[in-house]
């Protein structure tokens, strides 16, 4: 199974034409998104091409592939226009004989994981900065922001499979991974 990861969208057209892009790059059947689909929020600046519209219409063309779940920017009136559940906070997905738990990052973080065993993995988003980390065990994992990188890092978004997570830039590079043991 191989999901494509992608997070911190924030309304920006070339955001979700990339998600598609990569999506058909990679084969992948699933997407997963941790959060901040449509609005960019009052601490970002607004995405150049900022078009939500445009942004709910790729979205829902993919909705029976999304696993989502609500970031600090989303909220119900979002529900009302993408055809694919998105304001729990927390999504939790069997893999490999463990979970993948995936939330944004504004409830549950890296500095404040939920309960979690060794082999689990943890997805986020939130920060805008990719990571691909083992600690204890555990997979502490974000795709970084295919819209509004921070910390000087590219465009990205990352592709999870049963070997691991790689995190690539916009044109398909590799930029950082991690194998799971």
């Amino acid at each position: 199974m191989k999901y494509l990861v992608i997070s911190d969208i924030h309304g920006a057209l070339s955001g979700a034409k990339a998600m598609e892009e990569a999506l058909q790059f990679h084969q992948a059947e699933w997407i997963c998104t941790p959060g901040d689909i449509l609005y960019h929020g009052p601490r970002n600046d607004i995405p150049a091409d900022y078009a939500p519209k445009a942004v709910i219409e790729i979205m829902n063309r993919h909705k029976n592939r999304i696993i989502a779940v609500r970031g600090n920017c989303d909220g119900e009136v979002d529900q009302m226009v993408l055809q694919f559940p998105c304001l729990s906070t927390t999504n939790i997905i069997p893999f490999k004989g463990h979970r993948l738990i995936m939330s944004h990052g504004h409830v549950y973080g890296p500095d404040n994981l939920p309960e979690m065993d060794a082999g689990d993995i943890f997805l986020s988003g939130h920060t805008h900065i990719p990571t691909a980390d083992e600690k204890d065990g555990m997979y502490l994992l974000n795709p970084g922001s295919i819209s509004l990188p921070k910390g000087g890092h590219p465009a990205t978004y990352g592709i999870l499979d049963e070997h691991g997570f790689t995190v690539y830039t916009k044109d398909h590079k590799p930029y950082m991974e991690v194998s799971f043991v």
